[in-house]
Parts: C-alpha cells; sequence; structure tokens
C-alpha cells in the first residue's frame, strides 16, 4: 500500500500574494480545514508545506503556504500533486477504500473464473464505477455496489464480484 496520498493538485495561482487554487483529488474537500501540512510532489523531491488558511471557491481550495508571499514564489509549482502522509488520511468506514489500495487487485468473480486487473476507478454521481482490464485485453465496467461487489481482500490483493445478467456482453 502507498504511504503517501493525494489531496490535490494545484491548479493555478489565486492572485498575488501566494495563494493557489487547488482542484481536490479527495471525497470531503473541506478536509483541508483540518490538514496542517502537506508535501508538495515537484516530481524532484517532496517539500513540507505548513498551510497558512484555507478558503473555498466553487469547486475549489484556495491555500495559503506559510512562507510562500508572493505569486513568483509558487507559480512555479502549477499542475503539481499535494501529498499527505496515510496516518493523516480520513477515516474510512466499512466497504470504503482509498482509490490508489483499489488499483491492481485481482478481480475474479463469485464462480472463481479470473477477470483481470482492476485499473481505475470512474466517479460518477449515483455510485463509482470500477475498470477491470479483462485477460483479453478489453475493459469491464463494473459499478460499485453492494450486489456487484461481493469481497474485498487488499491483504491478499483480490476483488471478489457478481457480474450482472449482460455487463460481460456489453
Amino acid at each position: 500500500m502507498e504511504d503517501m496520498l493525494r489531496v490535490g493538485v494545484i491548479a493555478s495561482t489565486h492572485g498575488v500574494k501566494g495563494e493557489v487554487k487547488v482542484f481536490p483529488t479527495t471525497d470531503d474537500a473541506a478536509r483541508f480545514k483540518q490538514l496542517k501540512e502537506v508535501l508538495l510532489d515537484t516530481g524532484k523531491e517532496r517539500l513540507p508545506l505548513t498551510i497558512e488558511h484555507v478558503k473555498f471557491f466553487k469547486n475549489m481550495v484556495i491555500l495559503k503556504f506559510k512562507g510562500y508571499d508572493s505569486i513568483n514564489d509558487i507559480e512555479k509549482y502549477k499542475s503539481k500533486d499535494l501529498l499527505i502522509f496515510r496516518e493523516n488520511a480520513v477515516e474510512l468506514g466499512p466497504d470504503e477504500y482509498f482509490i490508489t489500495d483499489l488499483i491492481g487487485l485481482e478481480v475474479m468473480t463469485d464462480q472463481g473464473e479470473t477477470l483481470g486487473v482492476m485499473k481505475d476507478v470512474l466517479e460518477t454521481g449515483a455510485n463509482d464505477v470500477y475498470v477491470v482490464e479483462l485477460e483479453s485485453g478489453k475493459e469491464l465496467l463494473v459499478p460499485a455496489i453492494g450486489e456487484c461487489i461481493l469481497d474485498v481482500n487488499l491483504e491478499e490483493r483480490t476483488m471478489k464480484i457478481h457480474l450482472l445478467e449482460g455487463l460481460l456482453e456489453l
């Protein structure tokens, strides 16, 4: 499992005093209010940044980091990820998982047939949809609902699903 989880991506600067607009990649953008520090992944290194203040605007989070007081200090970090350590992540409820933990799971049916590997998770309005890359190379879209997802075992890196009628034919 990954030690670090992405909580957002710096989309652009906001004003000239070092604030940035962040696209949240977490289900609950309000969690930024509780965060004191994030790690900025520059691609070459991970810089610890202390959050000075948080605001919200439409679907974005506006952050100000301590020590970054002008647009020139921060604009080079556009499109960079903001990470947190797993121990600072939100508490998950039953049958909730971090997407990064699901990617790569071996997916099999309740009949014991191996289908393929979990490739991606599409976040839709009603429920998530799991993208399974079949052994044939094609993709199978599985709704992340209780009727379909029977068991997720992160230790064994497996997921057992029930294929609803007609799902594989699509």
